[in-house]
């Protein structure tokens, strides 16, 4: 039977580690590799030093850009995706018929865009359309609902009010 404790690694699979700065005789003596003299033959420049010129850290920008605390953000349903529903027998769509088919997530806001074509009449609410959707739904024989946004202000909370009345 083996045991753990006398498992090994194969013979020449692993070298020992070069013990580098062990008195003048041998490799890796005196010098240790590092050289004669100057900056780079000492043990204290920091981490990241770039030999005084600004250091990448220092070089690349921290904070770039600005994140819309109001960003509505949509789910994106298309023609095609309505059309491949009512083909399946379903007339009258809304975002809960939408997450039992797996089109969305669950509590998503969904904007109906005009990817592809419709030839059935449906009856399609959604938080938002694009004109050309829109039309081709009515045209189709279909009606359109928006629905209101689930916020109170018909806006999204911005994140910092929202910790400052913690």
């Amino acid at each position: 039977m083996i045991y753990l404790h006398d498992l090994a690694p194969n013979e020449g699979a692993k070298t020992r580690k070069r013990r580098v700065g062990r008195g003048i005789g041998g490799k890796g003596g005196k010098t240790a590799g590092r050289g004669t003299k100057g900056q780079g033959a000492r043990d204290t420049i920091p981490v990241g030093f770039e030999g005084g010129q600004l250091p990448l850290t220092q070089r690349i920008p921290k904070l770039r850009g600005f994140d819309n605390p109001f960003r509505i953000s949509y789910t994106v349903v298309n023609l095609d995706q309505l059309a491949m529903l009512a083909e399946r027998g379903l007339t009258v769509i809304s975002p809960e018929s939408l997450q039992e088919a797996g089109v969305i997530r669950k509590g998503a806001l969904v904007k109906v865009c005009a990817r592809g074509a419709l030839t059935s009449p449906l009856q399609v609410s959604a938080h938002g359309f694009s004109k050309t959707a829109r039309e081709l739904i009515e045209s189709a024989g279909g009606s359109v609902a928006e629905l209101p946004l689930p916020y109170k202000s018909g806006r999204r909370p911005s994140l910092g009010n929202a910790l400052m009345n913690r």
